[in-house]
């Protein structure tokens, strides 16, 4: 396998030129996209926004919603608990594809190879064809600097990425934002991951919280550094809004409501040839759903959101030759 320098040295030429189209001032039309020879893009649905479903309904659902696949939530308070993997994945599994779905990644708890039943975890999406999870979760303490940190990361994810090739699964490190958060500005996870095998170990780029961080430019540099290591996609959208205390934060918005730069962000995806998961999100209020998908009065209601968010991404996928 070719060693990735630099966080993707061999795709450089892609990725700058499909990020210079779009800061010239232009956007690159479809046919001209399509002509770079981007991989169709399917997506999937992130099962934590479906927990009041189980098994055949889940499946069914996902599948009558239009949905290529399904994230499933293998964690504690999932669709599956870790440690029932063994028994319990199997059989979603086989049920989601009886639909026609796919199931590209499952979401874990999995920080590194000492969490509870990693091995487990790892062992069975092998055996059962999934190559990528999403793992992280990593905080930064106020006792230490963050370079001293960073340091003590580095052989926690190498240790990982050693038992990932020995299953021959990726793990896919989520961009969430905030303060304290590792990932959060993604330089951080630059130096983490420089020098390991992306296959093994990379970046799960949340577009929404990457521009939550960098609004302006940040998102697009963001994007360029974690180059090959940028192994899935996860779309959602927000706004900058004042609280009740009178404080501005990030409220998430129905796709397309928000100032998340999809045209742009697409077209960048389909310059760097991604071909890994992409995942689509559902965190603003729904009326009707409590406890982050556990109940809904109204799944109707719940189902029309889902369709309308769908469909709009889909209109960004074409619109950059990516579906």
């Amino acid at each position: 396998m070719e060693k990735q320098n630099d966080l993707g040295q061999s795709r450089r030429g892609l990725l700058q030129s499909g990020v210079a189209a779009v800061l010239g001032g232009y956007l690159l039309q479809p046919a001209a996209l399509a002509s770079t020879g981007a991989t169709k893009l399917k997506v999937a649905i992130f099962s934590k926004h479906l927990l009041f479903l189980a098994g055949p309904q889940l499946a069914q659902t996902c599948a009558d919603l239009g949905f290529d696949g399904v994230d499933l939530a293998v964690r504690k308070g999932g669709h599956v608990e870790p440690a029932q993997v063994k028994e319990r994945l199997p059989e979603l599994v086989a049920l989601i594809r009886q639909h026609g779905l796919e199931v590209p990644m499952i979401t874990t708890d999995i920080a590194d190879t000492e969490t509870p039943y990693a091995e487990d975890i790892l062992r069975c999406m092998a055996n059962l064809n999934i190559r990528h999870y999403r793992w992280g979760g990593f905080k930064y303490r106020d006792d230490a600097s963050l370079s001293s940190q960073l340091d003590s990361l580095r052989p926690r994810v190498a240790k990982l990425a050693e038992l990932n090739a020995r299953y021959q699964v990726g793990a896919m490190y989520h961009t969430h934002s905030g303060i304290g958060v590792v990932g959060a500005p993604i330089w951080d996870l630059h130096e983490i991951l420089s020098g390991l095998d992306p296959t093994a170990v990379g970046v799960n780029y949340d577009v929404g919280h990457a521009t939550v961080e960098g609004g302006f430019g940040g998102w697009i540099d963001s994007f360029r550094v974690s180059g090959a290591y940028v192994r899935g996609i996860t779309v959602k959208d927000f706004l900058w809004e004042k609280d009740a205390q009178n404080q501005w934060r990030p409220a998430w918005k129905p796709l397309g409501e928000g100032m998340v730069h999809f045209q742009q962000f697409f077209q960048m995806v389909a310059a760097s040839n991604f071909s890994g998961p992409l995942q689509l999100h559902f965190e603003y209020p729904i009326p009707g759903v409590e406890g982050e998908g556990k109940s809904a009065r109204d799944p109707e209601e719940v189902f029309r959101a889902m369709k309308r968010d769908l469909r709009q991404l889909r209109g960004y996928l074409s619109q950059a030759g990516l579906a």
